[in-house]
């Protein structure tokens, strides 16, 4: 009830304020359930689904689900990060100068979401995530880049390894190129990451392995990685402006968590070919709708 009182009082959406309070936190943590076992078995990160869909179907300020999307993807690469570094997928040199432009650009990218007109921010939202749906429809993914030759900026930075690749039974060496080009997409990444509060991962990985031939897994892991940093310096430009409401972080959190560990049992038994389409599917869906939404219409 307190919440939904503070909610009335700022000028928050409430859809139905004669709603008991805890149907909305309950509510929340079965939809977060079922959308944890969706982003495992989709691929995905459950921040680039949790934002556009709890924005355009519950009745909560966009403000308040992007911080607790930030939250949710930075709950997710919490877990995974030290258990990636321990694997040595991780890799701290490529991890670092990327995440100081991207957490920079990622507080830029906050500030700015709060700044703007809840409408504007919401039509941007939903053309980004229409412009991601694209780049999984289009986008193609490389075990092992070719790498002719590193550049001098990843040279002087050593930014190299060797991983075990289980599936070949033997150390693969990796080295990148383009990295001026690659570190300047994150700043636009970064951006975006702390304006909508989506976690990064579904652009961090193409820039990653296509763009600076990082080895997928390696991309995949040290993009996990990454986030624990970006959406951590974005989200204290949230919880110091009051946007961090615990009503809808902790069932979210608690409810993706969940999901997420059945999601990984189940994703050995299903297809994830079809998981996906059905993810683009949503992601289709909640986009137009984050538009419709943002013209006054839906």
């Amino acid at each position: 009830m307190t919440a939904v009182t503070v909610w009335a009082s700022t000028g928050v959406e409430v859809a139905n304020a004669n709603v008991v309070w805890w149907i909305w936190p309950l509510s929340l943590f079965i939809f977060t359930f079922l959308l944890g076992i969706v982003a495992v078995l989709g691929g995905v990160g459950g921040g680039v689904l949790y934002v556009p869909i709890v924005s355009g179907f519950f009745p909560f300020h966009l403000d308040f689900v992007r911080a607790a999307g930030l939250f949710v993807a930075l709950a997710s690469s919490l877990a995974a990060g030290p258990g990636l570094l321990k694997r040595n997928l991780a890799n701290l040199r490529l991890a670092l100068p990327v995440a100081l432009i991207a957490s920079s650009a990622a507080i830029v990218g906050a500030m700015l979401g709060l700044a703007l007109p809840t409408n504007i921010v919401q039509l941007l939202l939903g053309i980004t995530i229409i412009s991601i749906v694209i780049i999984m429809v289009l986008a193609k993914k490389s075990d092992f880049p070719d790498v002719p030759k590193p550049d001098a900026l990843s040279q002087s930075l050593k930014i190299m390894g060797i991983y075990r690749e289980e599936s070949l039974g033997k150390n693969v060496e990796w080295c990148i190129h383009r990295t001026m080009k690659g570190l300047s997409m994150f700043i636009i990444i970064g951006i975006m990451a702390g304006m909508f509060g989506l976690g990064a991962g579904w652009a961090n990985v193409p820039v990653l392995n296509l763009m600076m031939g990082v080895p997928l897994k390696i991309s995949v892991a040290t993009s996990s990685f990454l986030l624990s940093i970006t959406d951590t310096s974005a989200a204290w430009i949230y919880l110091n402006e009051g946007a961090v409401l615990p009503i809808i972080v902790v069932p979210s959190i608690a409810g993706i968590m969940c999901g997420a560990m059945i999601g990984a049992q189940l994703l050995a038994k299903t297809r994830p070919r079809v998981i996906r389409w059905i993810v683009i599917a949503l992601l289709l869906f909640a986009g137009m709708k984050a538009v419709l939404k943002g013209l006054g219409i839906g």
